[in-house]
């Protein structure tokens, strides 16, 4: 059986609760199309009414972040159960801003994605190389270390269910796509780590996108690819162009 494509909007730290209703309404008649699923991941202050905005859509909703404890002293974070009694089904787990910025580690990484998984939501797992890591020919080492670190403890069944974003770290937000080349022979040798750590059943139901610079322009192209899966898309999700990449 064919994969089905999974597009999925990151916005990142923007838009207000309000900002994000009115952007909601905006795209809905244009992200009409069932033959992907579309997720609108959005901060965790618009998860709320965005939920609202998007009943009776094609469109379900995602968090950028959550953490793995299921309650406590633990100030400023938000938790698995609370995203799901939210209406949240896809939470965004290893961004590389989430990794650079607030120094997430592989370690933690794994109690986010085993913690997601148990209370039912599906993590889109992101993983990607740096522009030196590219130059010194290190990409799939890294892509797999990173891989290989964040599924410890997690079964076949659970991974079959799970989305893996491969966002070449600078390509995010540059305007630098990686080409379709480049971006498939990774995305491919995801597949195959995948594989070799579970079995090729597992592996070809794993569902993998690009990010990076996604736009309408090159959606289609990469989106071709029998190794990408659809595309997690930064700055082109916050505009009316994101229905141009979902109808590619």
């Amino acid at each position: 059986m064919a994969r089905k494509k999974i597009i999925a909007g990151n916005w990142k730290m923007n838009m207000t609760p309000s900002e994000a209703v009115k952007l909601v309404a905006e795209l809905e008649p244009l992200v009409k199309n069932d033959d992907v699923d579309v997720v609108y991941c959005v901060p965790a202050i618009d998860i709320v009414p965005v939920v609202e905005a998007v009943k009776g859509s094609n469109v379900q909703v995602g968090a950028e972040n959550m953490y793995f404890e299921e309650s406590g002293a633990y100030t400023g974070e938000i938790s698995a159960a609370m995203l799901v009694d939210a209406g949240v089904k896809y939470v965004i787990i290893g961004h590389s801003e989430r990794r650079d910025y607030f120094k997430e580690d592989d370690a933690l990484l794994n109690k986010k994605v085993k913690k997601a998984i148990s209370a039912g939501l599906t993590p889109i797992l992101c993983c990607g190389e740096s522009l030196e890591q590219r130059e010194m020919g290190v990409t799939m080492d890294w892509i797999r270390f990173q891989i290989k670190s964040d599924l410890v403890d997690v079964t076949a069944d659970q991974v079959k269910d799970i989305v893996i974003a491969y966002e070449p770290i600078w390509a995010i937000g540059t305007g630098k796509t990686a080409t379709t080349e480049q971006a498939e022979e990774v995305c491919k040798g995801i597949r195959e780590c995948i594989a070799q750590m579970y079995d090729q059943a597992t592996a070809d139901a794993v569902r993998i996108q690009y990010g990076g610079s996604v736009n309408a322009g090159n959606a289609a192209e990469l989106f071709a690819q029998p190794n990408i899966d659809g595309g997690l898309v930064g700055g082109a999700s916050l505009k009316a162009d994101f229905g141009k990449i979902v109808c590619y």
